[in-house]
C-alpha cells in the first residue's frame, strides 16, 4: 500500500507537470511571435517561425481561417451547447489551475495573457496594457459565455492567428465549470 507521502509527492509531481506543459506552450507561442519591444532583427525570424502554412501545403479544407466561425457563431467542433451544462465555479477553480500559468483574475495584473477579471461580457482585445495580436484585436468577438465555451474547446479555431498556444479543455464540462468560476470573479 503506498503511503500518503508518496501518494502527495505523485500529485505534486502532476501538478508540476502541467503546469510545466502549459508554461511551455504559452513560452513557445511567444517566443515565436516579436512584441513591441523587441528588436527589428528579431521580427524576420519570429515572421518566419510563424507564418501561416501556405495555401498549397495544407488541405483546402483544413486551413484555420476556413474554420474560424463567425463571431456570434457557438458552435463547437464536439457539437454541445454551453446550454446543456451547468458550471461549478469550486470545480472552475480547480480546472483554472492550468489558466494560471497565463492568466490573472485580478483587475489589472497582466501576465504572458491578459487579466480575466470580468472578461464575461467584455469585447476581445480591449484589456488595456496587454498587447494583443491583431487576430483577437481585429476579431469582433464578445466574450460571452457560450462564446467562451467555444473558444475553450480550441482557441486557435475560434481566432486563428492568437497568441495563445493552449490546445484547449476538451472537457466540456470542465469548460463550463472555468466560465462559473470566471463569471463569479475568479
Amino acid at each position: 500500500m503506498k503511503s500518503a507521502s508518496t501518494i502527495r509527492f505523485g500529485h505534486v509531481a502532476l501538478c508540476v507537470a502541467l503546469s510545466a506543459t502549459a508554461l511551455s506552450a504559452c513560452s513557445k507561442k511567444a517566443a515565436e511571435e516579436p512584441t513591441a519591444g523587441e528588436t527589428a532583427a528579431a521580427a524576420p525570424e519570429a515572421a518566419t517561425t510563424n507564418a501561416a502554412a501556405p495555401a498549397e501545403t495544407a488541405a483546402p479544407a483544413a486551413t484555420a481561417s476556413a474554420a474560424a466561425p463567425a463571431p456570434d457563431n457557438v458552435d463547437t467542433l464536439s457539437g454541445v451547447k454551453f446550454a446543456g451544462y451547468t458550471g461549478d465555479a469550486a470545480k472552475g477553480k480547480t480546472a483554472f489551475i492550468t489558466c494560471q500559468t497565463c492568466h490573472a483574475v485580478e483587475a489589472g495584473v497582466n501576465k504572458i495573457g491578459p487579466s480575466l477579471h470580468e472578461v464575461v461580457g467584455r469585447a476581445a482585445g480591449t484589456v488595456a496594457g496587454y498587447t494583443y495580436s491583431a487576430a483577437n484585436k481585429n476579431s469582433g468577438i464578445t466574450w460571452t459565455p457560450e462564446k467562451l465555451f467555444q473558444y475553450l474547446e480550441k482557441p486557435q479555431r475560434v481566432v486563428p492567428g492568437t497568441k495563445m498556444a493552449f490546445p484547449g479543455i476538451p472537457d466540456p464540462q470542465k469548460r463550463a465549470d472555468v466560465i462559473a468560476y470566471l463569471q463569479a470573479g475568479g
